[in-house]
């Protein structure tokens, strides 16, 4: 019988471990699906390894990976594909936002031939205004430089054993798994889920996380931000090009030229984009040397 390893990245949620392998383990067994569940443990500040240490004593299909400090949630997705021993993996978040249910349906299609099963959200949950927009422009920005619609991407998925082995033989440090996962590509079909409401905890992405994990995703997938200074640039162009025009024929017609808070004003206006985008073209040179220095995605400290 074909195995499904399940991979839950977990931070700070040791209120929900126990429950979260209670629920995919009846799930899994009322369906007759043979399967694994590996936890990964991202450096909690809690007593979430203890909890999954506590499991796996409870069920020997419960595994367990911590890291010696958090990592972030891409570096505990790929530690726990690597750890994962089944012939197909499904990616899930601990809190059970992702519907357990889901799985057994991804489960089915993928034993219908299909390779990557993208979950894709039907309603988003309980979110801020605020974090709904952000979420929404991101994934139109990133849509735009991947050429695939994202605009429902989730990390919610299960994935072929051949198309993991893929993931881990790429050698960027600075992954962006949702993106990655349609990138590959391979015979592909959607799953569309509704976002649950959390059991237990908080979430613990705030404005700020979400504002850097966005920047550093977009840097890490695509150059569309350097294009972009490649087209203000031309525009600056063409607008000096108009303007020195202009400037050249008032001259010719012996009329003064007037405008000094202009001319200041350009000037401000031309340093400031000036200074952004060499702060653009910094932050990729930043990806570049953290590349280079080799470091691992991760370091795990201990496993079960």
């Amino acid at each position: 019988m074909s195995m499904l390893s399940v991979v839950l990245p977990s931070y700070n949620e040791e209120a929900m471990i126990k429950r979260t392998a209670k629920v995919m383990a009846s799930v899994l067994e009322r369906e007759w699906i043979e399967y694994e569940l590996v936890f990964v443990d991202d450096g909690s500040s809690d007593s979430t390894w203890e909890e999954i240490r506590h499991a796996a004593r409870d069920n020997a299909k419960v595994h367990g990976v911590h890291f010696s400090r958090n990592f972030g949630k891409e570096s505990a997705i790929f530690a726990g594909l690597a750890s994962a021993k089944g012939d197909c993996v499904a990616v899930m978040d601990c809190d059970l936002q992702h519907p357990p249910q889901t799985v057994v349906e991804m489960y089915r299609l993928w034993e219908q031939g299909y390779e990557v099963i993208e979950g894709v959200k039907r309603s988003r949950g309980d979110e801020s205004l605020f974090h709904r927009m952000s979420a929404i422009t991101f994934y139109r920005w990133m849509s735009m430089a991947a050429k695939m619609d994202m605009t429902h991407a989730s990390d919610f998925k299960l994935l072929d054993r051949k198309v993991v082995d893929v993931l881990l033989a790429m050698p960027e440090k600075n992954a962006f798994f949702r993106a990655l996962s349609g990138w590959v590509g391979f015979r592909t079909i959607s799953v569309e889920f509704d976002v649950q409401e959390r059991e237990a905890g908080v979430s613990k992405w705030t404005t700020r996380s979400l504002i850097r994990y966005g920047v550093s995703n977009i840097a890490g997938f695509t150059s569309l931000p350097l294009h972009l200074i490649l087209w203000i640039g031309g525009f600056a162009l063409l607008a000096a090009f108009i303007l020195g025009l202009q400037t050249i024929v008032r001259y010719c017609m012996g009329k003064a030229v007037e405008g000094f808070t202009t001319v200041i004003l350009l000037i401000l206006l031309m340093g400031s984009l000036i200074m952004i985008s060499l702060g653009v073209i910094g932050y990729y040179i930043a990806r570049i040397y953290e590349e280079v220095k080799g470091r691992p995605r991760y370091i795990i400290s201990a496993t079960i």
